[in-house]
This record gives structure tokens, sequence and C-alpha cells, in this order.
């Protein structure tokens, strides 16, 4: 193996065609540090406007359904068995159009299929009932 160090007897210098890239990370790096130093701080909080006195007391305590839907897919209406899909729709139905909606919970049995429990949401949405809640979600927590 040898080693080629230098030119040994030739007069003439060969012109370097490389490009000195140090100016160029020079520049580059305050340019970096520029732009650190002009970006404001993010704040990690948000500006809400929030109420001032004491909300109203509620005067009434509102309806509650229970719509419990069972491991094999069969729905209960606070306790009562719902016969078919369209008896469902058509209770959820009646319920959207009272002047005041009642709160329909929604509690899912552990082993209920995601289907059948998607369905009677979709039901609920699709027919105007606007306070649907999912009740018992502590029980799907490993």
């Amino acid at each position: 193996m040898a080693m080629n160090v230098g030119r040994g007897g030739q007069e003439e210098a060969d012109v370097l065609i490389d490009i000195n890239t140090t100016p160029l990370i020079d520049v580059m790096l305050v340019l970096l540090v520029m732009l650190i130093i002009t970006i404001p701080i993010q704040l990690h909080s948000v500006n809400l406007n929030m109420p001032i006195g004491n909300p109203p007391p509620v005067t009434d305590k509102p309806v509650v359904i229970t719509v419990d839907v069972d491991f094999d897919g069969t729905i209960f209406w606070n306790g009562d068995r719902v016969a078919s899909r369209d008896d469902l729709e058509a209770r959820l139905r009646d319920a959207a159009a009272q002047p005041v909606q009642p709160e329909v919970h929604l509690r899912p049995n552990k082993l209920a299929e995601y289907k059948d429990v998607a369905a009677v949401m979709a039901s609920a949405q699709r027919l105007g009932v606007s306070k649907l809640g999912l009740v018992g979600n502590e029980q799907f927590v490993k």
C-alpha cells in the first residue's frame, strides 16, 4: 500500500474545484439562531371569557330514560324489553318531540357488540334526540 503525500517535483499546482462550505454553514447557523430568537413564546393556555356570577338554580330535575343494550343485542327501555327496532325508533321519536327533551342514558353491556350500540346511537341522532349520554363506561377500563 502506498500513500500519495504530494506532487513531489512538479511546479504547477492543480486548481481546487471544490466549494468551500464553511462560510455557508456559518451563515446558516447565524440564520438559525436569529430565527430561534425571533419566534414568539408559545403559551399553553386558552383564554376564555367565563360567565360572572352564580348560575340560576335548577328548578326541575330532568326526566331520565335508560336504554340498556344486553350482550345478545336485546334493547330495554326503562327496564321494559323493546320488541323491535321500529318500536325503539317510535319511542325515540316521541322523546325527541317533547318540548323539554328527556335525557337518554345509554348503558351497554360489557359483552354487547359494537354494532348494536352504534345502531341505537345512530337512531337517536337521526331522530333528533339531543341529550344522549353513555353511562357505565367504568366497566370498560382494564
